[in-house]
């Protein structure tokens, strides 16, 4: 955990960034996947097995498959960053882009598990990812046991879901994209609803929030907030010059968030963020930094 004290003094309290873009893959997603992997028995592991992801999770599990000695098959979907298609490659999983989109790539997930019996590692609605994904959270107490509030980008919702369990002596705060606001969508509902998710924050682009999820953040009165395109850049540009921080669109929701002054209540306290990933194309990552 980093402190930032230029973001801290936009609230008047102290900011400590999570940085979870400098584990291995390049995201926290590790964490679950590898928790998920080491429940599963020897029979499972042979048949191999599946998931779907826009990236993070797809490398995450090309190389916690490859330590677990079983092969990955991963649906993503047309127009998903190559560099997070190129990475997951060279970690060893199989990569199937047959889907338009990422509602479609579900479908196609479906299929293919039927298809082949291979075992299902959810990239965020599953007990066992979300436990493994909780881990921050404990760590962020444990390193910080002063936090009042943990600010979470937010897609799926397995992430934010797994700190508001592990991390309940804090209050819980979830960041999406405007134009990709599954769990938002759902916790005004009480139930998942799909939604055709846009976002330049890709990691973040869920068709649906996970119903493990959806449960989770009810129980534990898990607040949303969401912000806008220009915002995410924003935040962006803010962890690349301030922080000197590589992170991807995705990993800047929070930052996003306080710098708009869209999280409540912050005056004074001290809130760490976290900063999930740092997996971006450098055209992406030029692109914002020079304003287009």
């Amino acid at each position: 955990m980093l402190r930032s004290t230029t973001l801290g003094e936009t609230f008047g309290g102290a900011a400590w960034l999570k940085c979870e873009l400098f584990q291995k893959t390049g995201s926290f997603k590790p964490r679950g996947v590898l928790t998920k992997l080491a429940s599963l028995s020897a029979d499972e592991k042979a048949r191999g097995v599946i998931s779907i992801s826009a990236g993070n999770h797809a490398a995450a599990l090309a190389y916690a498959s490859a330590l677990e000695g079983a092969d990955a098959l991963v649906v993503m979907w047309q127009g998903t960053s190559e560099q997070k298609i190129t990475a997951a490659r060279r970690y060893g999983a199989t990569i199937d882009l047959d889907a338009p989109d990422p509602a479609a790539a579900f479908e196609r997930l479906a299929d293919l598990r039927a298809e082949t019996g291979r075992t299902l590692v959810h990239p965020f609605d599953d007990p066992l990812v979300i436990a493994g994904q909780g881990t921050v959270g404990l760590e962020i107490l444990e390193q910080r046991p002063d936090v009042d509030v943990v600010v979470v980008p937010v897609g799926g919702g397995g992430l934010v879901s797994g700190i508001a369990a592990a991390a309940s002596r804090a209050r819980i705060v979830a960041v999406e994209p405007e134009g990709s606001a599954a769990l938002h969508a759902a916790l005004e509902a009480r139930r998942p609803v799909p939604v055709m998710p846009d976002s330049i924050a890709d990691g973040l682009n869920a068709p649906f929030a996970g119903d493990h999820a959806v449960e989770l953040c009810t129980e534990r009165g898990v607040e949303s907030v969401l912000v806008t395109e220009d915002e995410i850049a924003e935040g962006f540009r803010f962890l690349y010059e301030r922080a000197k921080l590589a992170a991807e669109p995705a990993a800047a929701a929070g930052i996003a968030a306080l710098l708009a002054e869209k999280v409540p209540d912050v005056e004074g306290k001290s809130v760490a963020i976290v900063v999930s990933g740092g997996n971006v194309a450098r055209e992406t990552a030029a692109g914002i930094l020079e304003g287009l």
